[in-house]
């Protein structure tokens, strides 16, 4: 190699050959400024504070960049950075979807588990494991069951008059796309009505990797925050024997009347369209089976299709409640004689003494087995030949002793004779450093996708990801310090027509920041960020209209720091986005995204400029400029460069911006209409006119290219 001293690590060498193939040089290395800024939004996902940008320039060891990447990667905020892609991946939401898109109150578990999971570095094969079967591990601990809230985002429907097989189906089918984009870069969803057209996946195969997903329930868990769980064991005894003290005396008539209820229901199942009423009742029961906790739809179902030895002391607990409450259609007659709704009324109050537990969206392996077929045209209703779990045959086989649960296939994904699962996750994290995957198609590796820019790059990556003991911090920490990351993002004549989507990797790609960066990054230079990690959903701000588009949503805006906490944490309802994130094009909440895409329009331009949170980042942001630096314009206007921008102005930006100033403080001053109508963002003695123009200035600050910009 012509510039072999340029490489910095294994992965330059690569890129160089390329770069000298095509006739290509790389860019030099991006100024410190630019570098700092540019690692601490990729790995942390918000800018660094001005201490932290004097920090690294003023540290003058050999190693100063490599101890700031550890320090990102040591940071609680790299978890919340790291989560999005996964969150993209299996659509996390907070609602159901669908028509009436009710609450999913305990959604936030799964998400508060794989931040803390991505914290500490769990192996990426464990998280995957985890994820796809931490309810299969021997004695899981409630933590690897969280885990498996990977795959409670499915849409629901919980709508009067839903058909809950076809429902149930099509949450399977999700799940198998979901587990085939994130694991295998392949768009299975294509075999679901017939052969794939492209790929090497027939329908039976479809069938055979939805028949792993086929056998599993949703279920809601108690899963006790700290400090919940010992207050409730201190009340448990006494709530136990007071609700036995309540059945007692009605012990053998309410089991009775619940065995002809349980009878009623099932043959309801069995023969649809006989009983139009006990339908409704089989209907509702798994429709609004654990009222407002989204509880998973199928449970009381299949509750109800076992065996009463079998069920747990929290199932019969919970049936007994529900049929208390919903079952008087039995007989109403013998129910009013025993004042059985006065019972009812009784056992629910009695329950809310006892101190709650917080429950968590999970799933498990079905009491009562399924058979899968292949759906003829992919309708549920024709059913075709058998199938049994199984994986494509251009693939790896599963081994001939493994069990055909989710916990094989897990295993099978990550055995060291699977080419796909590293290759796919690499080329998803090379696409958050550099903007594009060494696959741009990171969604679908097969022959429709895109071919490799740089394929034994790809190759030794992956091999590498495997030997580091699938640490994803490890290989993060290998690209954030190469070489080609470090790059210029300056644009370059000679690559405009040779290589303008830089696939060649001679320059950084300058990257639109994400939705959530570019609202994260307003609040945290503006000083109003609350950094509290974890924890449910808030609702921040937005106009009233866009939860009206939905149906009876409410959105009541939390106070308080929950008005301005990380965009990772607010709440997502499917049928009305909360509306920054639609505009920055943060992906549907109906299906997996793989790859983001950046648009740059008008409406974006129009949101920084108007949209109350901009507005107030704005005014606090000139309130800490003029509280950070007293003196004289240019000090000030350092100052909020450094802060906003990590670098001081250059000449032309500071001649500019100190007209604006100047004409906004002449305006001020000469009209008191307009300075009265004027944000202000002063206070403490400062003059009104000169606070609200940097107010105005801040809003220009935030509006900048350089600033919704990863250079």
């Amino acid at each position: 190699m012509k510039r072999a001293e340029w490489a910095r690590s294994p992965i330059d060498r690569f890129i160089l050959h390329r770069l000298e193939v095509e006739g290509l040089q790389p860019s030099p290395e991006a100024g410190r400024a630019t570098i700092i800024r540019r690692v601490t939004l990729d790995l942390v996902g918000m800018p660094p504070s001005p201490a932290e940008v004097a920090a690294f320039l003023g540290d003058s060891r050999p190693d100063a960049y490599e101890q700031l990447v550890n320090r990102l990667l040591a940071s609680p905020h790299y978890g919340e950075k790291w989560a999005r892609p996964w969150l993209d991946l299996c659509h996390y939401a907070d609602t159901d979807g669908y028509l009436t898109d009710q609450a999913r109150p305990v959604a936030w578990r799964y998400r508060q588990w794989l931040v803390d999971a991505l914290n500490r570095d769990l192996p990426f094969d464990q998280l995957t494991i985890e994820q796809l079967a931490g309810d299969l591990l021997p004695n899981p601990a409630t933590e690897q069951r969280l885990a498996t809230g990977f795959l409670r985002n499915t849409l629901s429907n919980r709508e009067g008059g839903a058909d809950l097989e076809e429902f149930r189906v099509e949450q399977v089918v999700d799940r198998t796309q979901m587990f085939a984009t994130a694991w295998l870069g392949l768009t299975v969803g294509c075999a679901r009505c017939h052969d794939h057209k492209h790929d090497p996946v027939c329908q039976r195969e479809f069938y055979q990797l939805y028949a792993f997903f086929d056998s599993a329930d949703e279920v809601n868990i108690d899963a006790p925050l700290p400090g919940e769980l010992d207050p409730y064991l201190a009340k448990r005894p006494e709530y136990d024997r007071k609700r036995a003290e309540l059945l007692k005396p009605l012990t053998e008539e309410i089991a009775e009347l619940q065995a002809l209820w349980e009878r009623k229901l099932l043959e309801a199942a069995a023969q649809p369209g006989k009983d139009h009423v006990w339908d409704r009742q089989w209907e509702v029961l798994g429709l609004v089976w654990g009222g407002n906790l989204g509880e998973g739809q199928l449970e009381g179902t299949q509750i109800v299709r076992q065996e009463p030895s079998r069920r747990s002391k929290d199932q019969k607990e919970r049936l007994l409640d529900y049929f208390l409450k919903n079952g008087a259609v039995t007989d109403p007659r013998r129910f009013q004689e025993l004042k059985l709704d006065e019972l009812s009324g009784k056992l629910e109050a009695l329950k809310k003494e006892l101190p709650r537990l917080t429950r968590a969206q999970t799933v498990r392996e079905t009491p009562i087995p399924r058979e899968t077929t292949v759906h003829l045209r992919g309708d549920f209703r024709s059913r075709g030949p058998r199938v049994t779990p199984g994986t494509p045959a251009f693939l790896p086989p599963l081994p001939e002793d493994a069990k055909p649960d989710r916990l094989s296939l897990a295993r099978w994904l990550m055995a060291p004779e699977n080419p796909l699962p590293a290759r796919v996750e690499i080329n998803r994290m090379w696409q958050e450093f550099f903007g594009r995957g060494l696959v741009l198609t990171s969604e679908d590796f097969g022959t429709h996708g895109e071919r490799a820019s740089h394929p034994e790059l790809l190759d030794w990556l992956a091999v590498e990801f495997r030997e580091r003991g699938w640490s994803m911090k490890a290989m993060q920490r290998l690209i954030a310090t190469s070489a080609a990351y470090r790059q210029s993002s300056l644009a370059r004549p000679d690559l405009a027509a040779r290589d303008p989507n830089n696939a060649f990797l001679a320059r950084q790609s300058s990257l639109r920041l994400s939705a959530e960066q570019i609202r994260d990054s307003a609040l945290f230079v503006s000083g109003l960020l609350d950094a509290r990690i974890g924890g449910p959903s808030v609702f921040p701000p937005q106009p009233e209209n866009v939860a009206m588009e939905g149906f009876e949503n409410k959105w009541t805006p939390s106070s308080g720091g929950d008005r301005y906490r990380r965009g990772l944490y607010n709440y997502l309802q499917r049928l009305s986005p909360f509306a920054h994130n639609v505009t920055f094009d943060a992906p549907p909440l109906s299906r997996s995204c793989a790859r983001r895409e950046r648009s740059n329009t008008p409406l974006q331009a129009l949101a920084l400029l108007n949209d109350p949170v901009f507005f107030e980042a704005a005014k606090a942001l000139a309130a800490r400029i003029l509280r950070e630096a007293p003196g004289d314009f240019s000090a000030r206007l350092e100052r909020a460069f450094l802060i906003c921008l990590a670098r001081p102005p250059t000449p032309r930006e500071s001649e500019r911006l100190r007209a604006y100033y100047d004409e906004q403080l002449a305006i001020l001053r000469r009209d008191s209409a307009v300075l009265a109508a004027a944000p202000l963002a002063g206070g403490n003695g400062l003059d009104p006119a000169e606070a609200s123009a940097w107010t105005c200035l801040g809003s220009v600050l935030l509006n900048l290219h350089p600033f919704i910009t990863r250079e």
